[in-house]
């Protein structure tokens, strides 16, 4: 009987294990089937999280070249090193050798991870290249990680450097055509999804979600040859005569477009551990001066306009003086009577003054305007001066007359050289433009005749004189070509008031060739030092020998060829 009854409990027993264990596989069956089919959404997204990231594709900045495609900013890939410091502590035993990699001293390393334990990014070394880069990562820390980034290189280095500008460590636009377009040349970076580990290293890319969007290329009007050969003549004249600074912008009279715009002193953007600020500035468009006796011509131009003068019109210079109100305005010599063409072949401070005196109080400077002098050339440049033209309701003779040779107003050297192109262009003022002008961004083409033909053909034949045996330019020529120019000295203004008596601005500004004029080109040299400072002896020799490259690199014919260099064509039938 006790046997039966044990084995009855026994049984009993076994069922109960049996269902309960029934019961847990039914239980285990069912929250499977849960999360699989009911909740298999909400967990997928949990594990997703967890390692599955959205990536960045960095976008490639637009390149910015020269009217012949040569390159003048480009972005060369390189990788940045990053860490995540609160894992990056566990491995300092192997910090040394991280450092060696990183180029820095274990020291630097140390206090840097130290003080920045508790973030979870800091950068370790930004813009390596990809070869010293990989060293790193071989290392194999954990919380050491790469960044595919690009970096900012400038193939023309300091020679363009004031026209392009550069950009910071995360490309973006700081100075010059990288500042001022920078929205256009900037790309769009884009996404991608990829599986990251523990360590937040990329496992796999699993796919694209936006695609990175390059930046737009720019062409700029400048062309890269005669930016190297302005550079190089300038350089050496600021270094010659021991300048504090020189400047020199040359315009196609046919576009408006600028060929070569170069200055003195320069800097390297590829390499700008010595920031001296002050050689940022693209001093062609920034700075200010008194031009001088090469606003000459534009009095002249406007005396003829107004058709009291003409070329021949004869002007009594004597005794080589003249007062207006209390001041003596004097030439270098007494020229006596000659004709408008001379006294600019002259620079006869007394001629001009008389010119202008005898016109409109208003017209010199409403003339000066019309050319584009005071007022932005419109190129759309960071931090271009407007320079400084005087207008007023009433004008004294004396205001008049200092403003008809030069004083009294603030010009650009890129003014200047648009107010030349005017005339070499026959009156007609066009938009001047630093890109070049089938890839102008803007749209902005302005065209507009502001001179009469006629009197523009009239003054560059003066100014041709100028250059001649009995001008004051001479050393401005050009061998095989006619050119027309005008020099310009201008005492330098002291920070006291005044003008400094031994400070001088040597300018020439001009253009060529004078029977069919394709360039306007602008020199300034900056307080030349030594028994040389006059405008024909520091910046006409300059011009010369710019624009004899410039003539070769745009190949023009030459208009002053001598007569036994010239190759007679033989007639059919006849001989040589």
């Amino acid at each position: 009987m006790n046997e039966q009854v044990a084995e009855s409990t026994y049984a009993w027993r076994f069922y109960i294990v049996v269902a309960v264990m029934l019961c847990a596989a039914f239980g285990v069956a069912g929250r499977v089937v849960y999360l699989y089919v009911v909740d298999k959404d909400f967990l997928q997204h949990q594990g997703d999280k967890r390692v599955l990231r959205t990536a960045s594709i960095p976008a490639h900045r637009g390149l910015i070249k020269d009217r012949n495609n040569e390159p003048l900013a480009v972005s060369t890939p390189v990788t940045t090193i990053w860490a995540n410091p609160k894992q990056l502590i566990g491995t300092q035993s192997q910090w040394p050798a991280l450092a060696k990699r990183l180029g820095t001293s274990e020291t630097r390393l140390r206090n840097r991870i130290l003080s920045n334990q508790s973030k979870q990014f800091i950068y370790l070394r930004r813009h390596m290249t990809p070869q010293r880069a990989g060293e790193v990562l071989k290392l194999g820390l954990v919380g050491v990680h790469g960044l595919t980034e690009y970096r900012r290189y400038y193939p023309a280095g300091e020679v363009a450097a004031h026209l392009v500008g550069f950009t910071n460590i995360d490309e973006k636009g700081q100075e010059g055509i990288e500042l001022a377009y920078d929205q256009v040349l900037r790309g769009t970076p884009g996404k991608k999804r990829v599986v990251k580990d523990l360590h937040g290293r990329v496992v796999k890319d699993i796919g694209l979600i936006e695609v990175a969007q390059p930046g737009q290329d720019i062409r700029l009007s400048i062309d890269l040859r005669a930016q190297y050969l302005a550079y190089r003549e300038l350089l050496t004249a600021v270094k010659e005569y021991k300048a504090s600074a020189g400047t020199a912008v040359a315009l196609d009279i046919e576009t408006g477009e600028v060929l070569a715009m170069v200055n003195q002193p320069s800097y390297n953007p590829n390499n700008r551990s010595r920031k001296d600020v002050a050689n940022f500035r693209n001093r062609a468009l920034t700075d200010l001066f008194e031009p001088g006796s090469t606003v000459k011509p534009f009095t002249v131009a406007a005396a003829l306009e107004s058709g009291r003068w003409k070329p021949e019109s004869l002007v009594n210079t004597a005794p080589g003086f003249v007062k207006v109100g209390r001041k003596r305005i004097r030439d270098l010599g007494n020229y006596g009577v000659i004709d408008v063409s001379t006294i600019l072949a002259k620079s006869s401070n007394v001629g001009v003054t008389k010119l202008a005196l005898s016109l409109e109080p208003g017209a010199v400077s409403g003339f000066f305007s019309r050319l584009g002098l005071g007022q932005p050339t419109g190129v759309g440049f960071p931090g271009e001066s407007a320079g400084l033209l005087p207008v007023r309701e009433r004008w004294k003779p004396i205001e008049v007359a200092t403003m008809s040779y030069g004083y009294g107003l603030s010009v650009t050297a890129l003014q200047l050289a648009q107010a030349y192109a005017v005339l070499g262009s026959g009156g007609i003022k066009k938009q001047v433009s630093l890109l070049d002008i089938s890839q102008d961004i803007n749209d902005n083409k302005f065209i507009d005749r502001v001179v009469d033909e006629a009197v523009a053909a009239n003054v560059v034949d003066m100014l041709e004189k100028v250059t001649g045996n009995k001008g004051t330019a001479r050393r401005a020529r050009v061998p095989g070509y006619r050119v027309a120019g005008k020099t310009g000295t201008v005492h330098k203004t002291s920070a006291a008031g005044g003008y400094e008596d031994h400070k001088y601005t040597a300018i020439f500004a001009g253009l060529a060739p004078v029977d069919n004029p394709r360039i306007a080109l602008v020199v300034m040299v900056d307080d030349p030092k030594g028994d040389q400072y006059y405008g024909g002896q520091v910046a006409a020799p300059i011009f010369s020998r710019i624009m004899a490259g410039l003539l070769r690199v745009k190949q023009v014919v030459p208009d002053n060829v001598p007569a036994q260099w010239v190759k007679v064509t033989p007639q059919r039938g006849g001989s040589t």
